[in-house]
């Protein structure tokens, strides 16, 4: 089903923060050109918000809709003759009554409109308290509360934006003093075959403002009017002793005036509630990222720890039980096969993934329900987005470094098919804690730690360019931010509990039975003897290109099911779990970059199928092991080079 169109000006006076919605609506997807035949700069973007693809407009910034510039003319014309589905108007809530008399001429307009009531924030500073709902009745357009800079609102704003556009609401009337109440009817009685593209009432009011533009597309039509609307506007400025225009200025600035002092009052400025102060101190821009950077890595200690004591806990208890099986099963080919095959392969369903998962969604659940993800997502979206992503999908990103599996169920919280796809893709390339032991376990303890650090850097400029890539080669269109910014709230353990154990039972059905299936495959194959054949057929790439032993071959295959049993085969297979006498430094480097971008394990691609399908797993699967074992052959010649010079 095709996505409908939508079409949403952005209008109001300015340093108001439009530009500021404007961007972070729009996100990435932005054209910034000029208006056809005028030098005045226009700004278009595009973004997706539930089932519309919604083209936003941001109009210059202005104070008036009158003929004194070319903005105030082109923002006009714009309104009234491209008829956008619905007008925000962003307002400055510390500035009201100046701001509402740009309001009012909108209203006049009479286009489907929603007032952004911006900077709330700045306004309960200086100690002024506004009355949103009855601003709302006196307008008649609803009137939604922001802070643009933080995000406050813009999802409400946003939403009652798509709902006013769906309904054509329109505004109320803007009622002027009687006197001018009984012109403006005048001359509109006078209109006959009426076919501009104003609402009569605006036209009727701009030809007493001796609006220059409306009087001369007027005249083309009927030169009668203007004759009546001089005379009308004559007995005004003689009973008042000023012009119309001035005239007409005063009475908006009366309204705009009453209005104000009817919706706003001024108080003691409140002190900020504890939730204020964390909101304030989690998104500030130095601060907010210091605060992120303890949580993420505390929740990162947290699912890692946590998740290394359970797999060592589980690993202990199921491999215990192997004596007690093979007693009942006695040894043989059926024995083994039944052990190597489903037993290891329940064990390794129970120790990769499990000890990971449940830690994970709890402490996902926890940051989400108490309100802190929004604010990650807030900070990281200008980084995200070099990558075609925004700020949510630096949460799976950064968990993929306790486990690729949750990581990837994780970039569910992605709102695109295409979104969620390049989210995958990057974090089935962050080391997890598998991949960890790798990185550590050889390059850390056998050639340094500073090594192995410098692999880690390694990972992130790969992952940056090849989400590069994946962002410019995938097809479809980006989308900008756009997410509730909630209070905080003590998270609701019940309710953590409940999604953790969804999101677990939904990993045991799908991923379980493909590691049993593998695990099986991958045995029967050692228990018929063909490992060796396996090794000499991939010797071509393990030892001509990669410069590895060749028993590297089967321990690569063992690192699909398991990352870290790539390195307890290769020590089987070496025979020393020394690996300085066995590999040279260059190897272990090698080794260790091959098995850190090849697919992480079986669990991931069990998950990648459930969430994108056969092909495309298929696709990602097979792009990342030939991009791995060709950027081991580079790494290897690379280094081998610097090694002779040196």
């Amino acid at each position: 089903m095709s996505e409908k169109k939508l079409v949403i000006a952005l209008a109001g006076n300015a340093n108001v923060g439009k530009s500021v919605i404007f961007n972070y609506l729009t996100g990435l997807h932005q054209h910034i050109g000029n208006w056809p035949g005028k030098t005045v700069e226009k700004a278009e973007g595009t973004l997706h918000f539930k089932g519309y693809r919604i083209d936003i407009i941001d109009l210059p910034g202005i104070y008036s809709l009158s003929t004194y510039s070319i903005e105030e003319s082109i923002s006009r014309r714009y309104i009234a003759v491209e008829k956008p589905d619905a007008v925000i108007n962003v307002v400055d809530a510390s500035i009201l009554e100046r701001n509402l008399f740009f309001t009012l001429q909108l209203m006049e307009l009479e286009t489907p409109m929603v007032i952004a009531l911006n900077q709330i924030d700045v306004a309960k500073k200086k100690g002024i308290e506004i009355d949103v709902e009855k601003l709302s009745e006196i307008l008649g357009v609803p009137v939604i509360p922001t802070v643009a800079i933080k995000g406050i609102g813009i999802f409400k704003l946003l939403d009652k934006a798509v709902e006013v556009a769906g309904k054509k609401t329109r505004p109320k009337k803007v009622e002027y003093g009687e006197d001018f109440e009984n012109a403006i009817r005048k001359i509109e009685e006078s209109f006959i075959d009426y076919d501009l593209p104003y609402p009569r009432r605006y036209v009727a009011i701009k030809i007493l403002e001796r609006d220059k533009e409306i009087e001369e597309e007027v005249i083309q039509k009927n030169p009668g009017i203007i004759s009546i609307a001089k005379e009308v506007g004559k007995k005004l400025e003689e009973k008042y002793g000023h012009s119309c225009p001035t005239l007409i200025t005063s009475e908006r600035y009366r309204i705009a005036g009453c209005i104000a002092r009817e919706v706003q009052k001024i108080i003691s400025p409140p002190r900020p509630t504890l939730a204020e102060k964390l909101h304030e101190v989690t998104t500030h821009k130095v601060l907010g990222y210091l605060v992120m950077g303890i949580i993420l890595l505390s929740m990162f200690f947290f699912v890692f720890a946590f998740g290394n004591l359970l797999s060592e806990t589980l690993s202990n208890l199921l491999y215990g039980l192997k004596p007690f099986l093979t007693f009942i099963l006695e040894t043989g080919f059926l024995g083994e096969l039944f052990w190597g095959g489903i037993v290891e392969g329940l064990i390794a369903g129970a120790t990769i993934a499990l000890p990971y998962v449940i830690p994970f969604y709890i402490a996902l659940y926890i940051l989400e329900d108490s309100g802190y993800v929004s604010r990650v997502a807030f900070l990281m979206d200008n980084a995200m987005h070099k990558m075609g992503l925004h700020g949510k999908a630096f949460i799976p990103l950064i968990l993929g470094y306790g486990c690729n599996v949750p990581a990837c169920l994780g970039c569910r919280i992605m709102e695109t098919q295409r979104e969620r796809l390049i989210a995958a893709f990057a974090t089935t390339l962050i080391p997890c804690a598998a991949r960890t032991v790798i990185i550590l376990g050889l390059v850390g303890r056998f050639i340094g730690i500073q090594w192995a650090l410098v692999l880690y850097v390694f990972n992130l400029i790969i992952i940056f360019l090849l989400g590069r890539l994946a962002f410019k080669a995938l097809p479809g269109e980006p989308t900008g931010l756009i997410m509730e910014m909630p209070d905080y709230r003590l998270p609701h353990l019940k309710t953590v509990l409940k999604q953790t154990w969804f999101r677990l039972a939904e990993f045991l059905k799908i991923a379980l039975p493909l590691i049993i299936v593998a695990t099986f495959t991958v045995k029967l194959f050692e228990e018929a003897g063909l490992l060796e054949a396996v090794n000499t057929v991939l010797s071509p790439v393990t030892v001509r290109w990669l410069g590895l032993p060749e028993a590297v071959g089967v321990s690569l295959i063992f690192g699909v099911l398991r990352k870290e049993l790539a390195l307890i085969m290769l020590a089987n297979l070496l025979g020393t779990t020394d690996f300085s006498y066995v590999l040279t430094p260059i190897q272990m480097v090698v080794f260790t970059i091959v098995s850190m971008f090849y697919i992480p394990c079986i669990a991931t691609i069990a998950t990648c199928v459930k969430e994108f399908g056969w092909k495309k797993s298929f696709f990602l699967t097979v792009f990342e092991i030939l991009f791995a074992l060709a950027l081991g052959g580079i790494v290897f010649r690379v280094l081998s080079i610097l090694v002779n010079l040196f």
